[in-house]
């Protein structure tokens, strides 16, 4: 199950690395997102779509089509969820979604977002092994 994000309270850490480009679709804060590099737009990653199981970062604030966005890419954020502290987050199957390990099913591509520092903060450490379960 997807950790469930309240939007207003997803806040940057101290440590953030932050980048900002233009939405090429509806996007949330909390939500993972990914640079699609033939529009130079940012959209929502998707552990179960074509070209979108890939994580750049996370929203930091909410935008529409064409709209500007600030995306974290690294460092501590505050996520707007409980989380549990030292669990593993991966690319759920849900637009944008984030959920723990246990929840990745066969088909699915193992994108890890971060890990919890505590029951607030991510630690956003994008990986991507290029497999598929």
């Amino acid at each position: 199950m997807d950790i469930t994000v309240t939007p207003a309270n997803v806040l940057p850490g101290s440590n953030a690395g932050i980048d900002s480009g233009i939405a090429g679709e509806t996007i949330a804060a909390g939500k993972t997102v990914y640079l699609n590099t033939t529009t130079n737009r940012w959209m929502l990653s998707d552990n179960n779509g074509t070209g979108t199981r890939q994580v750049n970062g996370i929203a930091l604030n909410a935008a529409s089509v064409g709209q500007p966005i600030s995306i974290q890419k690294s460092g501590d954020i505050t996520i707007g969820a409980t989380i549990v502290a030292g669990q593993d987050y991966w690319l759920s199957g849900t637009p944008g979604g984030i959920c723990p390990r246990a929840d990745l099913t066969t088909g699915m591509d193992p994108v890890l977002v971060g890990i919890a520092k505590s029951t607030t903060v991510l630690a956003i450490s994008a990986i991507d092994p290029g497999v598929t379960l």
